[in-house]
């Protein structure tokens, strides 16, 4: 009988040892701050830049007009010295990312650049008064502006179809 109570102090003891780091996993737990919402991207103005791509590019820089305000703009930049390329980023209102992206560089390459490796498919989308081709399988998803010589420009991002569509009808070039 000796040997028994040896085993359940044992026993005991180990299950309050448990139960004591368990209080204390907890604790620590709750003091440890929990922030788990998607940090809040800053609205950028990029009339400035848009301005200077429309006097300095070779093509009709493109621009939308008439989007909600729940669109924001994230990020822009022209960069003439490569290929007069136009970058012009949006968060959508459900937090995906769409881009507006223009260059003269060599149509393929920037295609695959612009899209982070999408490929053509057989389907276009007639938006206003212009023919798109969707792009699938890279990181983006992605419509390429076709008909136009001199210059590029596509809208992709991992945004739906339908908000690509949404950004390349509001697309202003000039």
């Amino acid at each position: 009988m000796a040997g028994t109570n040896g085993k359940q102090k044992t026993v005991r003891d180990m299950i309050l040892s448990l139960a004591l780091i368990g209080l204390a996993a907890g604790f620590i737990y709750l003091l440890v701050p929990h922030d788990d919402h998607a940090p809040d991207i800053q609205r950028v103005d990029y009339r400035v830049e848009l301005l200077t791509a429309r006097r300095a590019a070779s093509y009709p820089v493109a621009a939308p007009q008439g989007l909600p305000s729940t669109w924001k703009a994230t990020s822009v930049r022209f960069q003439g010295e490569v290929g007069d390329r136009w970058h012009l980023g949006y968060q959508t209102p459900d937090g995906q990312y769409v881009q507006i992206e223009q260059s003269t560089q060599k149509r393929a390459d920037f295609i695959t650049d612009a899209s982070q490796g999408a490929s053509a498919t057989k389907t276009t989308e007639k938006i206003g008064d212009r023919t798109w081709t969707h792009y699938t399988g890279g990181r983006y998803d992605a419509l390429v502006l076709d008909g136009t010589t001199g210059s590029t420009t596509v809208v992709a991002g991992t945004a739906s179809f339908a908000q690509l569509t949404k950004m390349a009808a509001a697309l202003k070039m000039s």
